[in-house]
């Protein structure tokens, strides 16, 4: 279920909380589903149940999920999020650079609408609005 690279550059907490956001939008979590207690993972994962935690609760504050006491962890449904303008003008800024990473190696534009057409088109599992719910 989860993927932890011992000598990535990114901390564990954070390849957590991308694993949790990736199943999330490849569907393979859905709405509702219930995640391993923070017990549980730490088990599986071999991690300190501190870091387990800690990334729950990145997610549950990004919105991603929440918790019922007593209950466990469960997917939050994702209708109604409010749209972090912060983080939606980073990926922005990373889109562009890429862009124009492609204009220099010489792509031209259609080349890169292309890309970008079949990038959405392997998202068989997205709606009409981009959206997994």
């Amino acid at each position: 279920m989860f993927q932890i690279d011992l000598k990535s550059r990114k901390s564990i907490y954070e390849q957590i909380v991308d694993n949790v956001k990736e199943l999330i939008m490849t569907g393979m979590l859905n709405a509702e589903d219930r995640l391993p207690s923070v017990r549980e993972l730490s088990k599986t994962l071999t991690v300190n149940p501190n870091t387990i935690q800690k990334a729950y609760r990145e997610l549950e504050y990004q919105g991603y999920l929440y918790t019922v006491a007593g209950l466990g962890t469960f997917v939050a449904s994702h209708t109604g999020l409010p749209v972090d303008d912060k983080k939606i003008s980073e990926i922005k800024g990373r889109l562009q650079e890429n862009i124009r990473e492609l204009f220099y190696l010489g792509y031209s534009l259609n080349k890169i609408k292309s890309i970008f057409d079949e990038l959405l088109e392997e998202r068989s599992d997205w709606n009409d609005k981009g959206k997994l719910y």
